[in-house]
């Protein structure tokens, strides 16, 4: 995987803040999601479950939401709680789902989970500028096709 950080600060921040808390480990893909072109896998925590609770208990919370993070290509910031619409827009995107793409769940119009991810097996422009994409699979897409629901995430582990 590769991520996108210094387009996408915030979301990938969170995402490896969670991968350092172990909330990752051991959860199942939980929807798979099969078009004609395209799948888009999803796996995470969901933020009513169990864990988002006990986080909540102690000092080491977990948000429920991050704003969705959409950067276009001539802004140096990222533009938050931000969706593009509009179809022309779309060509200043930074990041376009394409065949690997990694992208977080949105919880609402303008709001990214901050627990939950998917993956997409192949380009889907119909999402472009609609989710907060913050990484890519470089190597292994052939695993990603492979993923069945109910298969579990063993672990996650950052490297520069």
């Amino acid at each position: 995987m590769q991520l996108y950080g210094k387009n996408k600060p915030v979301t990938v921040s969170n995402f490896i803040q969670n991968v350092k808390k172990n909330i990752y480990k051991n959860k199942r893909f939980y929807k798979i999601i099969n078009f004609p072109q395209v799948q888009l896998i999803h796996s995470g925590t969901y933020p009513e479950k169990n864990y988002y609770k006990k986080e909540n208990e102690s000092s080491n919370k977990l948000r429920r939401n991050i704003p969705l993070e959409i950067k276009l290509k001539k802004e140096i910031e990222p533009k938050y709680g931000y969706q593009i619409l509009n179809p022309s827009e779309i060509v200043n995107l930074t990041n376009f789902f394409e065949k690997g793409s990694l992208a977080m769940v949105k919880s609402g119009e303008r709001i990214s989970s901050s627990t939950e991810f998917f993956f997409v097996t192949n380009k889907f422009p119909e999402l472009d500028g609609r989710y907060s994409i913050f990484g890519k699979v470089v190597k292994g897409i052939e695993i990603l096709k492979n993923i069945d629901k109910e298969d579990l995430i063993y672990e996650i582990i950052i490297s520069n």
